[in-house]
């Protein structure tokens, strides 16, 4: 299931959810910019490596860290694997952030949706603490503004494009079996992936499901910390 869009109008101009896509955008045509080794390296200093957050190291042939590892608890959150990582993670965030930010306002947002990332990232690392391989992308800051989606606006129609058998059609549906259905996947997922090896994060390896389901979690306890269920 894909989303399109959702019927939930905001009353402010989401200035921080459109500065959060441009920064995703530019980065990634940077990393376009690059050839392959210098876009592993790239990774290596930028995205979160479990092994190294964990005090370890990992064999690097040519680059220095010159970040600290707890930076790449947030650095990484720009990051992406490929044109399908990238469009999947910013069509969720255009869908859902617009609105998280209305109701928290534009500075409280930015501190949310950092927060997700890097506690999303922590809960991946818990289950992949000797692993090299770096991990990176939107997706756990996302998950974190769809938990507090889910909360906040759990009956909101979201236009869901649905494949059936080799077709394609829309339904319209309630943001809590969207967003519900998406969770118990991510969370059944992270349990499966237990003991299993893969390529953290990347497109071409396997997914970060512990990021998703932590970032869920998080965003629907610490949206409501930051008034998320206020009444205007």
């Amino acid at each position: 299931m894909v989303p399109l869009r959702d019927n939930n109008p905001t009353t402010i101009t989401p200035y921080v959810t459109y500065g959060l896509f441009a920064a995703n955008i530019a980065v990634f045509i940077f990393q376009l910019s690059l050839s392959e080794p210098q876009l592993a390296g790239f990774f290596q200093i930028a995205a979160m490596v479990p092994r190294e957050l964990s005090g370890g190291s990992c064999p690097r042939s040519f680059l220095a860290q010159p970040i600290p590892e707890w930076a790449t608890l947030f650095t990484s959150q720009f990051l992406h694997g490929g044109f399908l990582h990238i469009a999947g993670n910013m069509l969720f965030l255009w869908i859902f952030g617009n609105n998280i930010e209305d109701r928290l306002g534009h500075f409280k947002f930015l501190f949310f949706y950092l927060t997700c990332g890097a506690l999303a990232a922590l809960a991946q690392w818990f289950f992949s603490q000797g692993s090299c391989i770096p991990s990176l992308g939107a997706s756990g800051a996302i998950a974190g503004v769809m938990g507090a989606y889910i909360l906040r606006f759990p009956h909101a129609k979201v236009l869901t494009l649905v494949p059936l058998g080799f077709f394609l059609t829309t339904f319209q549906l309630p943001a809590y079996l969207f967003l519900g259905f998406w969770f118990l996947q991510q969370a059944f997922f992270s349990f499966a992936s237990l003991g299993v090896r893969t390529n953290v994060g990347m497109e071409s390896g396997g997914i970060a499901y512990w990021a998703h389901a932590g970032g869920f979690v998080v965003g629907a306890v610490l949206g409501p910390m930051l008034g998320l269920m206020r009444r205007d």
